[in-house]
């Protein structure tokens, strides 16, 4: 294990704001939806085989979120991942959105492992090793 932190950066861009130019809420979220799909595909596990590799899919069960100051368009936002726990058939991840090495937002996401019935099922042995760098230290 380590306190090694996954990275991404995106531009906010005009679709990303509302009218006066400020990020609208809920891409806040999907901003850290593209740095988990990001750390993913690094891990060698792209969103589009992810079925095919592994035989399951991901599932947002919970999203505990705070935003801590407003992002603006053009800002350049680094987002940094980490999993923060790993159980049978669920892990939790903790995503921290920056600007300018400054936090802006923060939420942990509960991420439910399922079959191709949407049944939760046990995550594969495999995940947790490709997980285990990013694994926080607490």
């Amino acid at each position: 294990m380590s306190n090694k932190k996954h990275t991404a950066d995106y531009r906010v861009y005009y679709e990303d704001t509302d009218a006066v130019g400020i990020m609208y809420h809920a891409n806040y979220i999907s901003f850290c939806e593209r740095g988990r799909s990001d750390l993913l595909r690094d891990l060698g596990l792209p969103a589009s085989e992810v079925f095919e590799k592994l035989g399951i899919g991901f599932v947002i069960r919970h999203i505990d979120c705070d935003y801590l100051k407003m992002v603006k368009l053009d800002d350049l936002l680094t987002v940094e991942t980490q999993v923060l726990s790993m159980k049978n058939t669920s892990f939790v991840m903790r995503q921290t959105i920056s600007c300018q090495n400054s936090p802006v937002f923060k939420m942990d996401v509960s991420i439910v492992c399922v079959d191709r019935n949407g049944k939760p099922t046990r995550a594969p042995e495999g995940l947790r090793e490709k997980f285990a760098d990013y694994m926080i230290e607490e």
